[in-house]
């Protein structure tokens, strides 16, 4: 099954944006108790005015409300309206080291403990916020369903509770669709899931570390792409899927592989309508593996880089373009930053906010130029 047709948008973005210092204060008092939900949630609404006025300042015909609502990216099967899975802290902070690989590892594991459920609507209400401030689309950002699974391997998942790992798989796949169902409700047409596992499966350290815990990376793969078509499946009609498929920031940690040894698969096997895809350093490869894109789907390039201080040379992302359009018609094409401006919740200054701007701006000025339309 297929979801409907994907929208031309030719300007796109992650979805995560730098988080004013106030946001950040109000997040962190919170959190210590010192004010209530209401406080922070007034200061949440403030930011999010502005940060959907600055999308919109800058032309985007997509927005988001920057992720100012999440501390994390696994807030998502965490949070309130969620149960069955806790975070576990392997250390106090940073990373810890592989004796064996010579890789680190996440401090942040998810520890499946419960019936994974979803039982709210804290989503949907948080979208309808967003999408009553502006006349463009809305997209919602959401985790990938195969992050719990990589992340947590089957020894971090209670066999008490899941027995056997179909169970946990189905639970995934009605959690999520209860998601999508309560986001178009809300009137939500666009939903990316922001898949941080696929392409690490074609990364050869990622792949011993999966072995020595007894997965191969083939398995994975087949089972990680079945698990997003059942939920895709479960989409309301009307509804939009795109993946982003996210390399990490951190170039010393997975992925350090092109797209090339899931290409055939995610582009071919996946049911989602469009693919946000990194391609802004070396470490991504080339385009070649957009050979595999097929006649309906799209391919929003992601070649400006959010995480640097550089402003790119519209011509050179324009060769870019043409470049990767010898392997997929330029028409099935997009453009966006690579990833999000805040993968975490980091806050900005003028100069980065400003930056940030002209970046937003930049994609779109590209886009008209190329596509004649954003």
């Amino acid at each position: 099954m297929m979801t409907a047709a994907f929208p031309t948008f030719r300007a796109d973005h992650i979805g995560s944006l730098l988080r004013p210092p106030d946001l950040l204060r109000a997040r962190a008092d919170f959190d210590a108790g010192h004010i209530d939900l209401a406080a922070l949630r007034a200061v949440e609404d403030r930011a999010i005015r502005d940060i959907v006025r600055l999308q919109e300042e800058a032309g985007l015909a997509v927005v988001t409300d920057g992720e100012y609502r999440r501390s994390t990216y696994s807030d998502f099967l965490t949070g309130a309206d969620f149960s069955g899975v806790r975070i576990v802290h392997t250390e106090d902070e940073g990373w810890r080291p592989s004796a064996t690989h010579g890789h680190r590892t996440a401090r942040r594991i998810p520890a499946v403990e419960g019936r994974i459920e979803s039982h709210g609507t804290e989503n949907a209400t948080d979208f309808a916020f967003t999408k009553s401030l502006t006349d463009r689309t809305v997209k919602i950002t959401l985790p990938g369903p195969a992050f719990v699974h990589y992340r947590a391997g089957r020894a971090n998942i209670s066999r008490e509770v899941y027995p056997d790992l179909d169970a946990f798989w189905s639970d995934i796949v009605a959690a999520y669709r209860h998601e999508l169902q309560t986001l178009a409700g809300a009137g939500c047409t666009y939903v990316q899931l922001d898949e941080t596992s696929l392409v690490k499966l074609g990364d050869v350290r990622a792949r011993e570390l999966l072995s020595a815990r007894g997965d191969d990376w083939r398995d994975l793969l087949r089972v990680y792409i079945d698990v997003v078509n059942r939920v895709v499946a479960g989409a309301p009609d009307g509804m939009r899927i795109a993946m982003h498929v996210c390399r990490s920031q951190d170039q010393s940690w997975q992925a350090d592989t092109s797209y090339e040894p899931i290409a055939e698969a995610l582009f071919n096997s996946c049911d989602v309508g469009a693919y946000l895809l990194e391609w802004n350093g070396p470490r991504a490869g080339t385009f070649e593996p957009l050979r595999f894109l097929p006649a309906g789907k799209r391919v929003v390039l992601g070649l400006i880089t959010s995480q640097t201080a550089e402003i790119e040379d519209p011509d050179q992302i324009k060769r870019r373009i043409e470049e990767a359009s010898r392997f997929a018609p330029l028409e099935q094409l997009a453009l966006s930053p690579q990833c999000g401006f805040s993968t975490g919740a980091r806050a900005f200054d003028a100069t980065s906010y400003e930056r940030q701007r002209r970046k937003l701006a930049l994609v779109v000025d590209i886009a008209r130029d190329v596509w004649g339309t954003t």
